[in-house]
């Protein structure tokens, strides 16, 4: 469309993106009046593929794992900081093979929460992904399995696996299940939750009054152990708020308190968190963020005459989450009265973005195509016979705009849901049973060759019938 007819028609969704927000922008751009995605022409793929589909974007992980490193390389500078800083990426937000070997060769450590994980970190050893030295660091409640697990990786060689004490029976488990002479630990700080949270503090970590008692009584005198990391997470993640702030002082208080009587204490891991673009409008200054953080342990240390730590890390779903987008196909229109038109989609919300669903998630929503037709406020319906499968408004507003369309005359309207590389499929399940059985969407992954062009890797089918009424016994 020319700039003539664009100022003739003020009312397109193009207009309304424009004056609404600075676009094109990273990642988003127009084509006549197509969407592209990391400069990937999604109308070509739908095309080629059709819809429902999930894409990956494997370069744009890479991407974000070097601006982290990046970031706090610069904040460790500029404050003269004397620890380094050390990526771990959380597998529960993807365990994909596609995706961790993406981010095992940008150079990361890994942090597990499970005991099938700890089958995971096996398998990407024999495959020589990693190494004995690569450092693993355990997390969560850990049930029988996973003490053992961890505790067998110890026991056959891996030098830099830390298990993260959540209560004091955990390192009893270790001290009759490791055969080393001595071996890491870290212990979590239970954090307090928001004042508007349903209850005062996590269940995860140990009480921060008693994360000193806890080392003195039992770690201190015991040489199998030597406490290297002092762990603690902020559940709503990382934010330029007096609640994140306050909770972040609070570890680094208990970090100097330890340090003081425990000279192997070196490592402060401040989890994860780091929040992901889910508006056009998205507004997080990472680079102030960071300066900050690295600011404030800088500062504590200093008042307190202890080192500064190694700072950790535990970036998933900001490692995976803008890789990903889910595509679908508007198959219908209804008006149900006079104020409400639905969109009705051709795969359930519940089942590929169940957190949508579930925790009210909001991910950047966009138009592939009529981005030249006037726009009207929509509610968007799943295809599943569940009253809560639906999304009606975007992070920016409680309401969602989409274009205007004759479904009888002209193409369907294509929608995307952006950045949704993190969780989803952890979540719903890959595969199996799916709400109302209605199959897991296509995969398809994209990558870069040598020459810069995007190349189609590999392509995951449509979960077809056979495989959900098998494992229902048909």
């Amino acid at each position: 469309m020319s700039v003539i007819q664009r100022l003739l028609m003020k009312n397109t969704y193009y207009d309304l993106v424009a004056q609404t927000f600075d676009f094109p922008q990273d990642g988003f751009m127009l084509k006549s009046n197509r969407l592209y995605f990391n400069g990937i022409d999604i109308y070509d793929l739908i095309q080629r593929y059709g819809t429902p589909l999930k894409l990956t974007y494997l370069p744009k992980i890479g991407e974000k794992i070097q601006l982290a490193r990046k970031l706090f390389r610069d904040a460790i500078q500029r404050h003269n900081y004397n620890g380094k800083y050390i990526y771990c990426y959380c597998t529960k937000s993807s365990h994909f093979a596609f995706i961790l070997n993406e981010v095992l060769e940008n150079g990361t450590q890994l942090e597990t929460s499970s005991s099938f994980d700890i089958d995971l970190i096996w398998k990407l050893y024999k495959q020589g992904k990693i190494n004995k030295g690569t450092t693993i660091v355990n997390n969560g409640y850990k049930p029988k399995q996973y003490l053992e697990k961890i505790s067998g990786l110890i026991n056959e060689g891996f030098s830099n696996v830390i298990p993260v004490c959540d209560n004091a029976d955990e390192l009893a488990a270790y001290d009759k299940l490791i055969n080393k002479q001595q071996c890491k630990i870290g212990i979590r700080m239970a954090t307090e939750e928001e004042p508007n949270f349903e209850f005062y503090t996590s269940r995860l970590g140990i009480r921060q009054s008693e994360v000193l008692p806890f080392y003195q009584s039992k770690i201190a005198e015991n040489p199998k152990f030597q406490l290297i990391m002092l762990h603690f997470f902020v559940d709503v993640g990382i934010k330029d708020t007096i609640y994140y702030w306050s909770e972040l002082k609070r570890g680094i208080k208990t970090y100097c308190q330890l340090r003081k009587v425990c000279p192997t204490l070196s490592c402060l891991n401040i989890g994860g968190g780091m929040p992901i673009r889910n508006s056009l409008g998205f507004e997080f200054d990472y680079a102030y963020m960071i300066n900050e953080i690295i600011r404030l342990v800088k500062e504590y240390c200093d008042a307190e005459g202890v080192p500064e730590p190694d700072i950790y890390s535990e970036f998933g779903k900001y490692t995976v989450g803008e890789s990903g987008a889910t595509i679908f196909s508007v198959i219908g229109k209804k008006q149900q009265n006079d104020a409400e038109e639905w969109y009705m989609l051709d795969n359930s919300l519940i089942n590929t973005l169940p957190d949508s669903w579930g925790i009210k998630e909001r991910f950047i929503l966009l138009p592939v195509n009529h981005w030249n037709k006037e726009y009207q406020r929509v509610n968007i319906g799943g295809i599943s016979c569940d009253n809560a499968d639906y999304y009606n408004s975007e992070a920016h507003i409680n309401q969602v705009y989409l274009p205007s369309y004759d479904e009888k005359t002209e193409e369907p309207l294509y929608i995307g849901f952006f950045h949704t590389g993190a969780y989803q499929e952890s979540l719903s399940g890959y595969g199996g049973l799916k709400h109302c059985l209605l199959p897991a969407p296509k995969h398809i992954l994209i990558d870069k060759n040598y020459y810069g062009e995007f190349v189609d890797t590999e392509v995951f089918k449509e979960q077809d019938a056979d495989s959900m009424l098998k494992i229902l016994g048909y």
